[in-house]
């Protein structure tokens, strides 16, 4: 084969690689406002386009794009619409068949000494870390801004006897986007099946059910995420051991606490608690000052958890919550669904 042959295909794989690092690190920057997925991908696309500038002038001159037979080749799938995580898993493959392709002809006479094998070989394999962070974000972007509006946490030792299955429906037909189920005092054996039910309830009328403090459950149950608490697992941990799928929140009382929240993979923060509440005797009062600053520190969706009420609600909201979590407002209502309405009505009050 000769060189001018070898040029073109490695000309054409580069320019593949550029173009494809480019629509990701737009998605990166310009829908997930990634800063740092960003700045890896365009050091990324930086080190991988510059190569020697003899062989990049050879590479130009071996440049034939009016005579590639390539050109109108096409098969069945490549026209048809796809959502955008697929979009990026497309073009994370793109490259890494590139890459591959540059890693192999590095090694080829006549091309060997200007082009570093190693190079491209970290590169592809530092790409499968970024896609999965990129599918992982926008698989969850969705389900994260969902986190919005009235946040009812269904705590079972706070039903007095009352179905948890009715209270969530009527929290939902009352405006809840958000159910999370709370069992301090049931085993796990117990909590598996109301879990269950749950999701079953949530995914028929399009709320997120999130599970709380237990992964495993959560997993079980095919719940849209789990909350932890300060003392329950790491996010770090539970980040790596969720599906990409499924959204992370974790309760904060500093600002510190929600910073590291957010760098370590969380989803949404929760903030409180705003008031003195019945359902969490020795919870830490931070009131709306600490809202305001969490609110200020990240970029994460809020949610203001702690005493709230349908009489309160307004001032969260204008702290800065963009969602606001409830037991004792809703579940220990004679009518739940009117005071979820309640509730619920503050946020459209807003817009």
């Amino acid at each position: 084969m000769e060189l001018s042959q070898l040029l073109r295909i490695v000309d054409a794989n580069l320019n593949r690689i550029g173009e494809g690092l480019r629509l990701l690190e737009d998605i990166a920057r310009l829908q997930l406002n990634d800063a740092a997925v960003t700045q890896q991908l365009k050091t990324m696309r930086h080190e991988m386009v510059i190569i020697d500038w003899s062989l990049q002038q050879e590479l130009l001159q071996a440049r034939d794009s009016a005579g590639d037979v390539g050109v109108d080749l096409q098969v069945p799938q490549e026209d048809r619409e796809r959502e955008l995580p697929a979009t990026v898993v497309a073009n994370a493959r793109r490259v890494q068949e590139s890459l591959r392709v540059i890693e192999e002809m590095a090694k080829i006479t006549g091309i060997a000494p200007r082009l570093e094998s190693d190079k491209f070989k970290h590169a592809r394999f530092d790409l499968y870390t970024v896609e999965r962070a990129l599918l992982s974000r926008l698989l969850r972007q969705d389900k994260a801004q969902a986190v919005n509006g009235l946040y009812v946490i269904i705590d079972m030792g706070a039903l007095k006897g009352r179905s948890h299955t009715e209270i969530a429906s009527q929290a939902i037909r009352g405006g809840a986007g958000v159910i999370q189920l709370r069992g301090k005092l049931l085993n796990k054996r117990e909590l598996l099946p109301v879990a269950q039910q749950l999701k079953k309830l949530c995914a028929e009328h399009g709320a997120l059910f999130i599970m709380n403090d237990h992964l495993d459950l959560a997993l079980a149950a095919d719940a849209d995420g789990l909350h932890l608490g300060q003392e329950d697992l790491p996010v770090t941990v539970a980040r790596k051991l969720l599906p990409l799928d499924k959204i992370l929140g974790c309760s904060v009382t500093t600002v510190e606490q929600a910073l590291a929240a957010e760098a370590e993979g969380a989803d949404y923060i929760a903030v409180g608690a705003m008031y003195p509440t019945p359902s969490k005797e020795k919870a830490q009062v931070v009131g709306l000052e600490r809202l305001r600053q969490v609110r200020q520190a990240v970029k994460l969706p809020v949610v203001a958890i702690g005493g709230i009420s349908g009489d309160n609600a307004t001032g969260v909201i204008a702290a800065g919550a963009d969602s606001v979590a409830v037991i004792s407002a809703v579940l220990g209502a004679e009518d739940p669904e009117q005071a979820a309405r309640q509730i619920a009505c503050r946020f459209e009050m807003k817009k």
